[in-house]
């Protein structure tokens, strides 16, 4: 922090305190917990593509589908409208329906569940390890029955997974294997990129606005087998086919297709194509980025009392999506809503990722009751999501930091 903004920061501390309490804010500059970076070379690209001869099915999605395979390793790639319709088409493939149970997180965006629910099958929920927040194998493997057909473990605030403990689970309950990297992309384990793990059938990514790349909204499926490949662009297309391979009736009539299964419109858009290969032109800056951010909030943070930070997983070389400070409401005076609410006063507006799946109503109605996972439902009750994102700069990052000792202080025991 400079000199400068330390000693504004500093004489602003009595306005600061008068803002937990209900006063004023200290600034009315939004720290907001994300946001996207877009530069000239996005606009450009996007640009170009509309004064292109195609909006959509072009040249712009084959080109990003192959610089996702290059950033992942991975030798298929399938771009969707969301992250949520690759979840959809990913269990499809996977062939998930009627009377299946697929495993995941209740610490997740609804769709990593809602995507068993799309297809017949039933969500069933493992707990979390309560120190790295991702989805605890051991966990994973007590949930297991003869209806078990998929595990989908979330890489949570883009740290990888105890992949290897949770692959050797499913090769000896002879079970599918889809990744949720929706905040992942970028991110290694054991030197391997997320997206091409051996024992995967498919990896699910998201490039929502407040993701490390974005396409606007977009999402996308890898995988190494060329079947699953196969069925994925059938079912992002309403399951319509040019290829005469394919075909039950084949003609070489150029206007002719087939619809060949069942399908949906989750096509991605050559804008947002374009968009999102000038993004991950730029991965590695993103990354290095979030990686200077997260050390700088550990190194503030991690001897203040009354906060927790998540645990680190060694074998993940992480792209961090989400920073989470976890709250130790026992050495507090305050419940989390009024940090949070502290925390806005000063204009730091932070969020909370995530309620427990099962808690929403449309779950209640379907039988799921709290108390299924206790370490994830603790969690939910302690935890905010600071802001961090590409553009955040060093003094705006050190105002939150500064907020953060403030609110603790204020509410310390």
């Amino acid at each position: 922090m400079s000199k400068k903004i330390y000693t504004n920061l500093k004489e602003n501390a009595a306005d600061m305190t008068a803002a937990i309490a209900g006063g004023t804010p200290a600034s009315d500059h939004k720290i907001f917990y994300g946001h996207q970076y877009i530069d000239y070379a996005d606009i450009k690209a996007v640009s170009d593509v509309l004064r292109s001869d195609y909006l959509t099915c072009g040249p712009a999605v084959d080109a990003v589908e192959k610089t996702i395979c290059e950033v992942t390793g991975a030798k298929y790639a399938v771009v969707t409208s969301n992250c949520t319709a690759a979840l959809h088409i990913a269990c499809m493939a996977a062939g998930i329906g009627e009377g299946d149970e697929v495993i995941t997180t209740p610490i997740t965006f609804a769709a990593s569940a809602n995507c068993a629910l799309y297809c017949g099958a039933r969500p069933v929920f493992a707990d979390i390890d309560e120190k790295t927040y991702t989805i605890d194998p051991d966990s994973i493997e007590k949930c297991i029955t003869e209806k078990t057909k998929a595990v989908i473990p979330v890489h949570y605030t883009g740290q990888a997974v105890d992949y290897d403990r949770i692959r050797e689970i499913c090769e000896k309950h002879d079970l599918i294997l889809i990744e949720d990297a929706a905040h992942a992309i970028g991110t290694k384990y054991k030197g391997t990129p997320i997206g091409s793990l051996p024992g995967t059938s498919m990896t699910c990514f998201s490039f929502h606005p407040v993701k490390t790349c974005t396409a606007g909204e977009g999402g996308a499926v890898t995988t190494n087998d060329k079947d699953l490949y196969q069925k994925l662009l059938l079912y992002r297309s309403h399951g319509i086919t040019h290829d005469q391979a394919l075909m039950s009736h084949p003609t070489d009539d150029p206007w002719y297709y087939e619809m060949v299964d069942m399908g949906y419109n989750y096509r991605m858009t050559d804008m947002q194509a374009a968009l999102l290969k000038s993004q991950l032109s730029k991965l590695q800056l993103f990354s290095e980025r979030r990686d200077q951010l997260t050390k700088r909030y550990n190194e503030a943070l991690k001897k203040l009392p009354g906060v927790i930070l998540q645990a680190a997983n060694p074998d993940s070389e992480t792209t961090r999506h989400l920073y989470i400070l976890q709250l130790d409401l026992e050495k507090l005076t305050c419940t989390r809503r009024e940090f949070f609410d502290a925390l806005k006063a000063e204009n730091i507006i932070c969020q909370v990722h995530y309620i427990p799946v099962y808690y929403f109503p449309q779950y209640e109605k379907m039988g799921y009751k709290k108390g299924l996972c206790p370490k994830a439902e603790r969690l939910y009750e302690r935890i905010l999501s600071l802001p961090l994102y590409y553009s955040l700069s060093d003094e705006e990052q050190d105002t939150v930091i500064l907020a953060i000792k403030k609110v603790l202080q204020h509410y310390s025991k």
